[in-house]
């Protein structure tokens, strides 16, 4: 199955054109989960400007989200981010490294911008499961609206992190193509290689016991709700921390990308059966006899 990059593509890309050739520029694009971007040029071609809206900004704010992208970006986040938008980055293209390598992780991590903001409660949690290892106790819960109707839910306990996403199932299908993946999930771990992979569970409907005391939460056939229990040797140093928060922040997009590409499989594999199942039917018909029949002197009969 393929695995979504934590990194926005045309980012990457734009930038990397626009080191080797400055031109004006003016782009407008959306990420996944409704996150906006705007990639421009306002002073000069050899200044950009990265800007992105995030629905669930203020609550990322209320977490470090902008301690977290001032530790990765310093100087170019600026103090005044530009209108309509969250936060802005103000990269100098002849500022840039010029060896390959260095320019290519460079344009990375500008490319990272949404998958850095949304790692401050991750990485939050983290910190407070280490101090409860001593003490002991529960973390406060951490909630983050990603989405309309969705939340992801992040709580550190003495030995977890546990990690709720609740997300909505807008068809039936969607459900039921949804319940086989999160099985596969569970039966997966079953395996001798990844038993040391986080424990996943599943629950439609009914919310899990960590979470039934928040209010508003939605108790409805089309929702469903994924914890993750996340324990120290996933996030046991910086390089291990990182890869796990960049690939659960996507564990939503990744379920209902799939589930699409499920769908569109199916849907192509009835269009090709239904049209074999023409071809045989055309095969079988039978040919009427067209032959005429004429009288001893030449002429037609005519069937009456």
């Amino acid at each position: 199955m393929i695995l979504l990059e934590p990194h926005n593509v045309i980012i990457q890309q734009t930038i990397l054109e626009k080191l080797q050739k400055p031109t004006s520029l003016d782009v407008f694009f959306v990420d996944y989960d409704n996150v906006r971007f705007h990639l421009s040029t306002p002073e000069k071609k050899t200044i950009l400007l990265l800007s992105m809206s995030i629905p669930c900004w203020h609550e990322l704010e209320k977490y470090g989200a902008v301690e977290i992208l001032q530790r990765e970006y310093g100087t170019l986040v600026l103090s005044q981010p530009e209108p309509e938008y969250h936060v802005s980055l103000q990269i100098d293209l002849e500022q840039v490294p010029k060896d390959s390598e260095s320019q290519e992780a460079f344009v990375l991590s500008l490319a990272l911008l949404k998958r850095n903001a949304v790692a401050a409660p991750f990485e939050r949690a983290f910190s407070a499961q280490k101090d409860l290892e001593a003490s002991g106790g529960q973390g406060e819960l951490t909630q983050v609206s990603y989405r309309d109707q969705e939340q992801i839910f992040i709580q550190a306990a003495q030995d977890r992190v546990t990690v709720i996403f609740s997300t909505v199932f807008q068809e039936e299908t969607d459900r039921i193509f949804g319940k086989v993946f999160l099985q596969e999930f569970v039966d997966a771990r079953r395996q001798p290689s990844i038993q040391n992979a986080p424990q996943v569970l599943y629950s439609s409907r009914d919310p899990p016991l960590e979470i039934r005391h928040v209010p508003g939460l939605r108790n409805s056939e089309d929702i469903g709700y994924v914890t993750f229990v996340l324990f120290p040797r996933h996030f046991a140093n910086k390089t291990v921390a990182s890869a796990a928060i960049s690939h659960i922040q996507l564990f939503r997009d990744y379920l209902h990308y799939h589930i699409k590409c499920s769908k569109a499989y199916m849907h192509s594999r009835m269009r090709h059966r239904v049209s074999e199942f023409q071809k045989v039917l055309n095969r079988a018909k039978t040919e009427v006899a067209t032959t005429d029949r004429k009288t001893v002197s030449g002429r037609t009969m005519v069937n009456r």
